[in-house]
């Protein structure tokens, strides 16, 4: 079998130089590793081995550029989706999470049904836990405040709730929620949920379940973080909702593959989602979705292209360029932070930097190519989900 990079992981976090960070754990790391050049920001990049998942660090310049600065073990194992020849490994967004507030990253293991934390200090990272994620192939994690919930793909679909317990996880008695799915595990990739998310104001939880059936579940967050038994199920105005965000009036904006569009929802406070406004960008398979700045960036992973959209003030998605930039072949995931928008391929294992992010998108260069893990003639391994922070 001819072998290939495919990209799985992918966080970008923009943070401020800690000057006074302590040297962490050798644990977890290969030698050499966590040598930061001390600008203070760093990549973080999931391997998703089947044998041994990594987070593996880059330093970040200040003009984007990326420069190896370790690796470190999750204590776990990366997991492939049915049928296992996707650009995308795990089939979702929100699998690789960076939170500011606890200066923890958050990394699933779908191969062993777990999830590890990390603590950050600078570039350099200290495995504190790996929990149970409280089902089978957990695929994306949603944190508010100290509250966290893992979306386990595989099976019926299973939301688990933990809190934040100084660097651990502590499993909430009583949170797990079913979605009421009939998948397989691990699940097929296009029916498999596709990102969990909290609403800005935490009070809602969100789940998109792909081609399963095409809806966006909302449940309630309770005072004492449990979810409402069950969830209100939208469907999703064009097929197949995959990845959402956010615009600045906390309207849901959803990448929705089936029709390669952009929809926006109001969220009411009964969790319907009501006023849908879409937009297609003509291309084949939106997935992944990034603001930055005031556009709206997506990938198109069958047409390899990444596309530009704008939001207007009543919600409106209008298409500023169809092809902001082509890719490589299958691109995926993508972050952005300052003028740096990262786009990820799927094919042959590289993150492309583009700069000054506008509606066209200049490439800057090629700048990171992860060399594989092999089982056999497969490549396992390199890069997916996207999830950048920025410190101020």
């Amino acid at each position: 079998m001819r072998s290939r990079l495919l990209l799985i992981a992918l966080a970008a976090v923009v943070m401020a130089t800690l000057a006074a960070a302590q040297a962490v754990s050798a644990q977890g790391k290969t030698p050499g590793d966590g040598k930061s050049r001390g600008d203070g920001d760093a990549v973080f990049v999931q391997t998703n081995e089947l044998n041994g998942n990594r987070i593996v660090v880059f330093d970040r310049s200040r003009d984007g550029d990326l420069s190896p600065a370790g690796s470190y073990a999750t204590g776990g194992n990366g997991g492939i989706a049915a049928p296992g020849d996707e650009s995308d490994r795990i089939a979702s967004q929100g699998s690789l999470v960076y939170n500011d507030e606890h200066r923890l990253l958050f990394a699933v293991n779908a191969g062993s049904d777990s999830v590890s934390v990390f603590k950050v200090q600078g570039s350099r990272l200290m495995l504190t836990d790996v929990d149970p994620s409280g089902g089978d192939f957990p695929a994306s994690i949603a944190v508010h405040d100290d509250l966290v919930y893992v979306l386990n793909a595989g099976g019926t679909g299973i939301v688990q709730g933990f809190e934040i317990r100084g660097n651990h996880l502590r499993r909430l008695e009583g949170s797990a929620r079913s979605l009421g799915l009939a998948n397989t595990d691990p699940p097929n990739f296009l029916t498999s949920p596709g990102q969990v998310g909290f609403t800005p104001d935490g009070r809602k939880l969100i789940v998109t379940t792909k081609a399963s059936r095409s809806t966006i579940d909302v449940y309630r967050v309770r005072r004492d973080g449990r979810l409402s038994d069950d969830a209100v199920r939208n469907a999703s105005a064009t097929p197949v909702p995959f990845a959402f965000t956010f615009d600045p009036s906390d309207r849901l904006v959803v990448g929705e593959a089936g029709a390669s569009s952009v929809t926006t929802y109001d969220i009411n406070r009964d969790r319907t989602l009501v006023n849908p406004q879409s937009q297609s960008d003509g291309q084949t398979a939106l997935c992944w979705i990034v603001k930055a700045g005031d556009f709206y960036y997506v990938t198109n992973t069958g047409s390899n292209t990444v596309s530009s959209f704008q939001i207007d003030s009543a919600g409106q998605p209008s298409l500023v360029d169809a092809v902001a930039a082509g890719t490589n072949p299958g691109p995926i995931d993508l972050a952005s932070s300052g003028d740096s928008l990262y786009v990820e391929t799927g094919t042959n294992g590289t993150v492309v930097v583009k700069v000054r992010a506008g509606a066209k998108l200049p490439a800057k260069k090629l700048v990171l190519t992860i060399t594989a893990s092999k089982a056999g003639d497969t490549a396992l391994v390199a890069t997916k989900r996207v999830a950048i922070a920025v410190r101020s």
